[in-house]
């Protein structure tokens, strides 16, 4: 059996917009994606590893343990034998306590990349795969989200071809999230319910090719 690894922030973990309520363990994506991956005949366990407000390779000045850099390698030694990692970070490196603008933002997830790679791991073992997931563009921040993410709709904007490029120049495998879904117009950050339904099952040609080929 296969296992693969999502890493991610909110959008994952499923928080509910404009709630601190969390979407049911059964209704996120990563657990749409291996249902449906079951579905097929594809043996995969999915590990979330998701947390709020995490960012790719900056600290929360509010909240401790949010650089998405600090410890990923001992995440992966945690969960190794990994076939794969499912990377979808970088809508929190645009709240309104940073600057970034998409370039940053994927310059982080490369950092990522370049940690999960280089992770102790037994011998014998292979490094695995990296599916770069670009999160979905932030719309005009809305509800408790306003002052967090003030002006973030602006500053992402350009992040999906900025992966993209981080991608190819890193050799990993690339989805652009926006193209299946968007988010909630309750706050402009985060997923509702049914998109983590259409998501879920948008990856699944994807990933099941990449375990596949191996």
């Amino acid at each position: 059996m296969d296992q693969v690894l999502v890493y991610g922030d909110s959008l994952t973990w499923g928080i509910v917009p404009g709630t601190r309520k969390r979407l049911e363990f059964e209704r996120r994506w990563p657990q749409v994606l291996e249902r449906e991956l079951a579905g097929r005949g594809v043996h995969v366990r999915i590990v979330e590893d998701c947390l709020n407000g995490r960012r790719t390779v900056w600290d929360d000045p509010f909240k401790a343990g949010r650089n998405g850099l600090t410890g990923l390698e001992q995440r992966m030694e945690v969960n190794a034998p990994l076939s794969l990692v499912v990377l979808m970070l970088g809508a929190n490196d645009f709240q309104s306590v940073h600057q970034n603008t998409a370039w940053h933002s994927s310059q982080g997830v490369a950092s990522l990349v370049r940690a999960i790679r280089r992770a102790p791991i037994e011998p014998g073992m292979s490094v695995p795969r990296v599916l770069v997931v670009a999160p979905p563009p932030i719309q005009t921040p809305a509800g408790e989200m306003t002052e967090k993410f003030a002006g973030a709709q602006h500053r992402c904007v350009g992040m999906s071809d900025a992966l993209q490029r981080v991608a190819a120049e890193l050799d990993c495998p690339f989805v652009d999230a926006g193209r299946f879904i968007h988010t909630s117009p309750t706050d402009g950050v985060h997923l509702d319910g049914d998109q983590h339904e259409i998501l879920g099952r948008a990856l699944v040609p994807i990933v099941s090719d990449l375990l596949r080929r191996g």
